[in-house]
């Protein structure tokens, strides 16, 4: 008999984790952080409802933080099992978590200098130390080798979404659990098509967008009418990215439309050093995306790489009309902000989202139109133009989400709807 217990991405599309009970058995698929409310982010604080120590091991369906974030807290914790993933999981972890845990010595950071929080000293919620730990824990399986586990079984499917990013197939006693994880595109540029289900007697499906259809225009016109437009202003192009994935994406169709003239030859920044490494782990997971070597090196030469904080300064204080990808792809953190600091004033400019923006953060404000946005304890007014690529999603909309359930073999004895908005996830039920 297996048993779940929903633990988060629950009314919300964040702090993916999911407790499976088998016979004596018990492992956490996904081990995510919450993100975007306030309310939803202090839940990170809040004492697990389960023993770290009690666990027999962790599945990750794939490398983004509200999937992956509150791992080194779990082996803080007390948690001293094996995560198992695919290699390309891996690898991204071993970027995204230390990134994350000095992300939240920074913000604690931060605190203290300017005596914004209530606790005397602010600390991280985990540090980069606490990451690098956590990440010896991480043991790879590839796609679709059965990996028994116990009395039960997992097999990894590929599920498109990102580099790396799985379905995961619990087999035990003649009975299978599908959890879908997060499901790509079908006819995504970079990324693979998700695999199908076949036979399947329960399954978990997330819900990003199940209560929407992504917009049919071409990606690549859409942004080529932005640059345009901004350009034409004489403005800045300042795009927050998703350094996994999106801003792989969006280096790929500027590549295309410079190639083409059908932009003009603006500098481009790629100013995220989490992005600059994803970039690069294109050439080591080959077989796992549709880009060819000559796609790959295009990607990689459009930009201007802005490893170190200076590069980074230098780009704000050049007037010269640029586009700039960087990190965090919902403004959430990262170097984005101080663009944003810099660039969201002045009206000749523009801010361009790229994808799904979680309720609370600074990118859903900023698109349901705010005047004004916080940034580093200072409200910064909103003139420039902003806009949001969001059929440039790497999550399935409705359509494809039902799509992709219809691969089922069979008639599933239950799926549940998990990891989505209340709407959203209604809309798919």
């Amino acid at each position: 008999m297996m048993r779940v217990t929903f633990l988060g991405a629950t009314g919300t599309v964040t702090g993916s984790k999911y407790l499976v009970e088998i016979g004596a058995q018990r492992v956490l698929l996904d081990c995510g952080l919450f993100q975007g409310y306030k309310q939803l982010r202090l839940r990170n604080w809040e004492r697990l409802p389960i023993d770290p120590a009690g666990l027999d091991g962790v599945i990750l369906t794939h490398a983004h933080i509200d999937h992956s974030g509150y791992l080194p807290l779990l082996v803080r914790n007390g948690f001293k099992g094996r995560v198992y993933c695919t290699p390309g999981t891996q690898d991204l972890c071993g970027i995204l978590l230390p990134d994350s845990g000095f992300l939240q010595e920074q913000d604690a950071a931060f605190a203290n200098r300017h005596r914004t929080s209530k606790h005397h000293p602010a600390l991280p919620l985990y540090t980069q130390e606490d990451a690098r730990v956590a990440l010896k824990h991480l043991s790879p399986i590839d796609y679709g080798i059965e990996h028994g586990f116990g009395d039960f079984s997992i097999t990894f499917r590929n599920a498109g979404h990102i580099l790396g990013a799985a379905s995961v197939m619990i087999r035990h006693g003649g009975m299978s659990l599908l959890f879908s994880g997060d499901v790509g595109r079908p006819a995504d540029p970079v990324t693979l098509a998700p695999e199908p289900i076949g036979e399947a007697d329960h399954i978990v499906v997330e819900s990003t967008y199940g209560d929407r259809i992504h917009d049919p225009r071409d990606p690549a016109e859409v942004l080529a009418d932005i640059v345009n437009r901004t350009a034409g202003r004489g403005g800045t192009l300042v795009i927050p990215a998703f350094a996994v994935g999106r801003a792989q994406m969006l280096l790929y169709y500027l590549a295309r439309l410079k190639a083409a003239r059908h932009i003009p030859d603006l500098p481009v920044y790629l100013d995220s050093p989490m992005a600059i490494e994803a970039s690069e782990m294109l050439y080591r997971h080959r077989g796992e995306h549709r880009l060819s070597d000559a796609d790959c090196r295009a990607l990689a030469e459009v930009a201007r790489e802005t490893p170190s904080v200076a590069e980074s300064k230098a780009i704000d204080a050049n007037p010269v009309p640029k586009i700039v990808v960087s990190a965090s792809g919902m403004a959430t953190g990262g170097r984005v902000l101080h663009h944003l600091r810099v660039f969201a004033s002045d009206r000749r400019n523009t801010i361009l989202f790229a994808g799904f923006q979680a309720g609370g953060t600074r990118g859903a404000a900023m698109i349901a139109g705010a005047e004004s946005v916080k940034i580093f304890g200072e409200y910064v007014p909103v003139r420039a133009e902003v806009a949001n690529l969001d059929m440039l999603s790497a999550h399935a909309d409705a359509g494809e989400l039902l799509d992709w359930l219809a691969t089922c073999s069979g008639t599933p004895r239950s799926v549940y709807v998990t990891h989505g908005e209340p709407a959203a996830a209604d809309a798919l039920r």
